[in-house]
């Protein structure tokens, strides 16, 4: 008897959940879908606009396109270089992101074996495309409050991906769970598809889910991972220590000293300080390292060069390895093309349980109406006899 009644509260917690959250959900899984080959598509549309940079020997430091860049792009009054993406793929250009104020401007394309600014993110509809793709994927388009917002629809997605996996059919009888009676009523068909779209998808949707959820409120989520992991919370961001009267060293000598600490690692990027008393960053990618960009960072003093911290993606602790493995989770990388593949469908499987689902519950407020309708007549009809 409580197991029965644990059953229907499971289901009518999955039947609101869904109802409440489902529009909400199909806007976060078709933009996830269109996301999932971002970045390959991004730079097929990138080539296609500002061509093809065909390598010439060895690109140039750092420094020097750095500086042929402010001279001829950044020298307007308050506009600073914030930072520089330098791809570990020989025919990628240079992405240098200028800073006016508190706010980022165009990126700027640069090749790298030449110096030449061959383009900018405003020519590129691609790349406005999927900033738009991207904001209302997790803010909805509503800024601070569309982020509060597609993160709580993310963590009742996780929950009514639990509770859909528990209400199954199949532990019942396996092979039944993943049937599809083609020739039943359409009241089956739509519950078969329902009952294999959703097994199918149920763990990589409570995944994209949970990860979407604790990005999302991160300042709740962070120190609960800590805890439970035991981790010790990092220490606070590391600070330069300012000398009156001198200028930061020049970036050849603090490149020097960051390649030292990881010298078989690829520069991956470059934060440069916002204020006086920010430390350098700069971004590594190990040879170990499956991140494209690189998970390593060595922060050093703006002033004095001294290393102030050093985050080695192969010696960090528990809490930090959780955190790092959201984003594959959350974007299907962990099984490279298989599961970036199967990641489209996970986006589409919203769509198709919100609408089977909602018939569902259509066929049910049905019957149920009918039953009560004939409850009603036969209690009418009983009246009227005893009159």
């Amino acid at each position: 008897m409580h197991s029965k009644k644990l059953r229907d509260f499971v289901f009518r917690l999955h039947r609101y959940i869904g109802l409440a959250v489902g529009l909400i959900a199909i806007i976060i899984g078709l933009t996830g879908s269109l996301l999932v080959f971002h970045d390959e598509i991004s730079e097929f549309l990138l080539h296609r606009q500002i061509g093809t940079i065909t390598p010439q020997g060895e690109r140039l430091p750092v420094e020097v396109i750095l500086n042929q860049v402010k001279t001829s792009y950044v020298s307007q009054l308050g506009v600073t270089i914030d930072r520089i993406y330098i791809s570990a793929k020989p025919n990628a250009p240079a992405i240098i992101i200028p800073r006016k104020q508190e706010s980022d401007l165009a990126e700027l394309y640069v090749n790298p074996y030449t110096g030449v600014v061959i383009g900018n993110s405003q020519e590129i509809f691609s790349e406005k495309f999927f900033n738009a793709v991207y904001e209302l994927h997790y803010a909805l388009l509503l800024g601070k409050t569309g982020y509060a917002i597609a993160g709580i629809a993310a963590l009742l997605m996780c929950i009514l991906s639990i509770t859909g996996f528990l209400l199954w059919p199949g532990w019942r009888k396996l092979l039944n769970g993943f049937k599809i009676k083609l020739n039943a009523h359409p009241k089956r068909i739509n519950f078969d598809i329902h009952k294999v779209a959703g097994i199918v998808t149920a763990i990589f949707l409570a995944l994209t889910g949970f990860t979407g959820f604790c990005w999302n409120f991160s300042d709740f989520t962070k120190p609960i991972i800590y805890a439970v992991t035991f981790t010790h919370k990092p220490a606070s961001e590391p600070v330069s220590i300012g000398v009156p009267g001198k200028t930061p060293l020049k970036l050849t000598d603090q490149l020097k000293t960051a390649r030292a600490t990881f010298p078989n690692a690829m520069l991956g990027t470059i934060y440069f300080p916002r204020k006086p008393e920010d430390a350098l960053s700069i971004r590594f990618k190990l040879p170990q390292d499956d991140d494209e960009n690189g998970q390593s960072y060595v922060y050093l003093d703006q002033y004095s060069g001294k290393v102030l911290r050093v985050d080695n993606i192969l010696k960090i602790p528990l809490g930090d390895r959780v955190l790092n493995s959201f984003e594959p989770l959350h974007y299907g990388t962990f099984g490279r093309l298989p599961t970036r593949i199967l990641y489209i469908f996970v986006g589409l499987a919203p769509l198709i349980l919100f609408i089977t689902g909602f018939v569902m519950w259509w066929y049910r407020r049905k019957s149920t109406s009918k039953l009560l309708k004939e409850a009603i007549f036969i209690k009418t009809l009983s009246k009227n006899a005893q009159k």
